[in-house]
């Protein structure tokens, strides 16, 4: 390996740290206080008032604070339905490591759907007859498109995600999973597909880490123990996934994912200007907390991941005024992911979401080992930030983003 080589592959490590995340967050944020952000101003007497939003929410939706994580098990109790225990029933056949590796197959394919699904979409749920939109809608219509056999190759074992079934996914499967048609259009249908394929060719090339089948539970085999950290969880996946994103985010040619460029971030060679964020694959480690820990694993270091940036956090501090565009008319026009203020917006909602988590904590009067951030996000942050946007617009967000389903 060449010096360049090396240093090529130091830089992509650190861009796949949380605490490169914060650290580079922190410098942009400390920059638009400082009045020097082309993009936002920052108003810290608005961030009480945000907190006190938050900690409202918080209270309303669970009065004895007794807050589970933020995660995608959460949209699976969509309606009040105990899923999960028809989830146990199915399972209970199964012995512990293959009950883990399903319920990790189910996440992972659930959480990469997940992803915003424009404001005409529905998902019709048979069993109940009720209707699901938004975030809940793409959980419960991947939870039965799961249990149908959608993304398994093997007619006996549908209960499955595996490379071969991924292979041969297609946009009219899917369509027909999520009930979508000209009526009912989802947003990034086919960038969604196109995503689950290349998790199966991602998978398929690595069978030390998914197994011969290529599955998402090989996980629990490759990253287990009495315990295991949350950012051990992560890194793993940003190595073995991070080519599965569609982004031409690279240093010599391997794949950033969910990094981008931003002049004013600082870092020691070819990290120089790059923002990380792994939004989505932080949302699937936050999400996995639960399905390792009922399998008798304890995850630990919660705290290093951050705050996820996406619309309904960095809506929140928008609506709350803790954000302010420079210029209004910005709100009425559309950016994609990879603008520079659309960048910014995110890097300042991780940065901001730490102080907020702290004021909300002593509003409601408990520590950080009662209410780690993954809890604050979800009592929380995330629930206030859907319920200004339904207040102001209808549930849509502040800014408009060109998406292909794969980050927003």
């Amino acid at each position: 390996m060449t010096a360049a080589d090396t240093e090529a592959a130091a830089a992509v490590a650190t861009l796949r740290t949380t605490a490169a995340i914060r650290e580079r967050a922190a410098v942009l944020l400390q920059r638009a206080r400082a009045g020097r952000s082309p993009w936002f101003v920052v108003d810290d007497e608005a961030l009480p008032r945000a907190a006190a939003e938050v900690a409202a929410v918080t209270r309303e939706r669970y009065p004895d604070l007794r807050i589970p994580y933020h995660s995608r098990w959460r949209h699976f109790e969509a309606g009040g339905v105990d899923r999960k225990a028809e989830l146990d029933a199915r399972l209970a056949d199964l012995d512990p490591s293959a009950r883990a590796r399903t319920l990790i197959d189910l996440t992972v394919v659930s959480v990469l759907l997940d992803a915003g699904a424009g404001p005409g979409w529905q998902y019709r749920e048979a069993t109940t007859g009720r209707s699901f939109t938004r975030s809940e809608g793409l959980a419960v219509a991947s939870w039965h498109a799961f249990f149908d056999g959608v993304f398994s190759s093997d007619p006996d074992r549908p209960w499955q995600v595996d490379a071969a079934g991924l292979s041969t996914l297609d946009d009219d499967s899917l369509a027909r999973a999520f009930q979508v048609d000209a009526r009912n259009p989802l947003v990034g249908l086919d960038g969604r597909v196109q995503l689950l394929r290349r998790l199966g060719a991602a998978m398929a090339g690595q069978p030390a880490v998914f197994g011969q089948a290529g599955r998402p539970g090989g996980l629990f085999d490759t990253v287990t123990g009495p315990t295991v950290t949350a950012h051990t969880i992560l890194t793993r996946l940003l190595t073995s996934l991070s080519g599965i994103w569609l982004a031409d985010n690279v240093i010599d040619g391997q794949p950033l994912g969910d990094c981008w460029p931003h002049p004013a971030v600082p870092g020691d060679g070819p990290s120089w200007g790059w923002m990380p964020f792994h939004k989505l694959s932080q949302w699937l480690t936050y999400s996995l907390l639960e399905p390792f820990a009922w399998s008798g694993v304890q995850v630990t270091g919660l705290d290093a991941l951050t705050g996820l940036p996406e619309y309904r956090n960095g809506g929140l501090l928008l609506d709350t005024a803790v954000l302010q565009l420079r210029k209004p008319e910005w709100a009425r026009r559309a950016w994609s992911v990879g603008d520079e203020l659309v960048v910014e917006w995110r890097a300042l909602t991780v940065a901001l979401l730490d102080e907020l988590a702290a004021l909300v904590r002593v509003r409601l009067g408990v520590g950080a080992e009662q209410l780690p951030l993954a809890c604050v996000l979800e009592g929380g942050t995330w629930a206030a930030g859907r319920r200004l946007a339904e207040r102001l617009r209808a549930g849509s967000p502040p800014l408009t983003i060109s998406s292909d389903g794969t980050v927003f």
